[in-house]
């Protein structure tokens, strides 16, 4: 296991929980927590204890965005630091979409800016009742460009861009009613749901989890013939895995 100084690694019972670990910044982006949350995934990936990841933060909050520090080391950057800066964001995105293991961000207290948009590059959200998510961005003249690629996909153009371009708040019942969550759960139960819903997500076959993730981000760009043929392929490859065909035993098996 890596030397973790800004992330908690913690596999417990088959799920993965990756914490967000700067309290005091309230889990603040910065290079270090966006590296270590990076090495911190890959090895998720290939830690056989768990089936499933939860990333959460520690604290009051889920992620405020950018730590000031950053803010500062980027208005004294050139455009070239600054593209491979923004880079670092993306990449991290960009690994979290095409891990093989599905990934639930477990959101309490707000989620802003780049930690709204790292809530939203989570395969599922589950959300406490007084969580808040918002894109504050454009109130510091920013563009939420990096995230911008997964609101759209998330919420379709309209809603997203009354997101994006205003940095209104979101409560998490406004969150869940369109369906930028998935699941509404009360403060007071929230670490209780979470464990339920990573323990619903890990007891269905993994290969099966695996491929429906790779082929539903997969067929993004696809038109939709395009799309039914990637699907017959993957029905295909589905079929010869262990876990289908023990499935298949089993239904037949009933009387």
């Amino acid at each position: 296991m890596a030397d973790y100084q800004q992330i908690i690694y913690d596999p417990r019972e088959g799920v993965i929980r990756l914490t967000l670990n700067r309290p005091e910044k309230r889990n603040a982006l910065g290079e270090q927590i966006v590296g270590e949350l990076k090495t911190a995934l890959a090895e998720a990936e290939g830690d056989e204890r768990g089936r499933v990841i939860v990333l959460g933060g520690a604290g009051q909050d889920f992620c405020a965005g950018a730590d000031l520090a950053q803010l500062d080391k980027i208005s004294r950057a050139s455009i070239l630091e600054n593209i491979d800066d923004a880079a670092q964001l993306a990449a991290l995105f960009l690994q979290m979409r095409q891990l093989k293991k599905p990934i639930i961000a477990a959101v309490h207290g707000r989620a802003l800016a780049g930690g709204a948009g790292l809530a939203s590059a989570c395969d599922l959200v589950i959300a406490s009742r007084s969580a808040q998510f918002s894109y504050t961005e454009v109130k510091l003249g920013f563009v939420p460009a990096m995230v911008m690629a997964i609101a759209r996909r998330n919420l379709g153009e309209k809603r997203a861009f009354e997101l994006l371009a205003t940095g209104k708040t979101l409560s998490a019942a406004e969150a869940e009613r369109i369906g930028f969550i998935n699941r509404l759960a009360e403060d007071a139960d929230f670490e209780t749901e979470v464990a339920k819903f990573a323990a619903e997500v890990a007891q269905v076959s993994a290969s099966a989890v695996r491929l429906t993730k790779y082929l539903l981000y997969h067929t993004d760009a696809m038109s939709f013939e395009q799309a039914l043929r990637a699907g017959v392929d993957l029905n295909a490859i589905a079929r010869m895995t262990e876990d289908c065909q023990n499935g298949i035993k089993r239904f037949l098996s009933k009387p």
